[in-house]
């Protein structure tokens, strides 16, 4: 199909083009409680074309679309004729196309019985009990690959798994009854970490029918020991981004340390093509780029970039791709050492974010522990806010690293002094 749209693109005249084709067998498990409620096998195929057209003054125009495989001649020649006319209205300063030659791997093997057998073994070994019980649960198991082309000749395909569970689980006291919702995404099943996070789901469940109001804490130690924390660390990530850089919404550049006095511990984040049991762990990137291992930051100061091509050839560099997964070195406390004093573990957020342009830090309380004059408080409502450029230079981190799919963070991760609102 991708050689039958490169002979119509070049019969538009169209010379740079990019063709990219995603294959994705997927199979889904619904079950209630424990009971396999229904099961489905699907198939689906996207072909994402994107063309490029020269305009005057060196300026490079661009659009892209999706094609799909039922398309007709007729609808063919009409998608594309539309891509470059569209092609004609975007005006970038030129760049060029990845061309280095590409040796694609050999096509991995997915299992996905397997995986499936793996997911729904571990669901049923969990320790439930009369009042804390898994609701409902999916599985989707996706074999994807990936076949891409352009013109300056790279063309490679790969193959990986990529999988997901979505579990409910209830917890209930009396009359008063809560629910859960969980969200995990891996490579393959991890059973021994997703069998540990949903029966700390279950517990959290538990200690939500039993909280109190946050009281009014005001400046306080705040303590990350869950998947939340991944926003921290993607602040660090999009910071080093050349997309941002280029467009001066970020000042980090090589050399440069990401914050002055800094007295907690110095940041090391590296960006990796693979990473064991990922869901996007792959050797080439969406634009034919060879995804290579790199230090982004290394001890609180800015090493190497990466990004999108247009943006990173603006910049003065060729060497630069786009990255699904990053590792966080440990720092120099154990979990046992931050989890010493007084702070606020927070466990359940209605929503947290960093924002990756302000730093703005930003949660409503759902569950979290006060520890506080030696004693522990389960604690509801309020909210956690700050500044990650006024949090990094007290910030520390547990030696102790955990995996959340495509990134490795540590297991705990203390910011000083943010501002948490509660109860008067």
């Amino acid at each position: 199909m991708l050689k039958h749209i490169e002979a119509q693109i070049k019969a538009l005249g169209c010379g740079v083009w990019e063709l990219r084709e995603e294959s994705t067998r997927a199979w889904e498990f619904y079950f209630i409680r424990h009971a396999l409620d229904q099961n489905r096998v699907s198939e689906l195929n996207t072909i994402f074309v994107t063309l490029y057209r020269p305009l005057e003054d060196g300026m490079l125009g661009s659009a892209s679309g999706e094609i799909f495989p039922t398309a007709s001649e007729a609808e063919i020649q009409k998608a594309l004729s539309d891509i470059y006319f569209q092609a004609s209205l975007v005006k970038n300063p030129s760049y060029r196309l990845n061309d280095k030659p590409l040796v694609s791997p050999a096509l991995q093997e997915v299992d996905s019985a397997a995986i499936a057998k793996d997911f729904i073994s571990t669901m049923s070994q969990l320790r439930e009990t009369e009042t804390e019980d898994v609701n409902s649960y999916e599985i989707f198991i996706r074999e994807i690959t990936r076949h891409y082309r352009n013109s300056n000749g790279v063309d490679y395909t790969v193959r990986y798994p990529s999988s997901m569970i979505e579990v409910v689980v209830n917890a209930r006291k009396g009359e008063h009854e809560i629910e859960l919702y969980r969200n995990f995404q891996s490579g393959t099943c991890d059973g021994e970490k997703l069998r540990r996070d949903i029966e700390k789901a279950l517990q959290y469940g538990k200690d939500r029918l039993v909280t109190e109001p946050t009281p009014m804490l005001n400046q306080f130690d705040v303590l990350f020991s869950t998947g939340d924390a991944r926003s921290i660390y993607r602040y660090f990530a999009a910071k080093t981004m050349v997309d941002l850089i280029f467009q001066k919404v970020s000042d980090w550049t090589p050399g440069k340390p990401v914050a002055e006095s800094v007295q907690g511990d110095r940041i090391t984040l590296q960006a990796v093509s693979t990473l064991k049991n990922s869901s996007a762990s792959y050797p080439f990137d969406e634009e034919g780029a060879v995804i290579r291992d790199r230090t982004l930051i290394r001890d609180g100061v800015v090493e190497a970039l990466w990004g999108h091509r247009r943006f990173s050839q603006y910049l003065g560099l060729e060497d630069c791709s786009m990255v699904k997964n990053f590792v966080v070195k440990g720092g120099a406390h154990s979990e046992a050492e931050l989890r010493q004093g007084d702070y606020l573990e927070v466990v359940e957020f209605s929503d947290f974010q960093v924002d990756p342009i302000s730093g703005d830090i930003a949660g409503e309380i759902r569950l979290g522990y006060l520890h506080q004059n030696g004693q522990v408080r389960v604690v509801s409502s309020g909210s956690v806010s700050g500044q990650m450029a006024a949090a990094i230079p007290t910030m520390e981190f547990s030696s102790e690293t955990e995996q959340y799919d495509t990134a490795v963070i540590p297991r705990v991760t203390k910011l000083k002094n943010l501002n948490v609102t509660g109860q008067e």
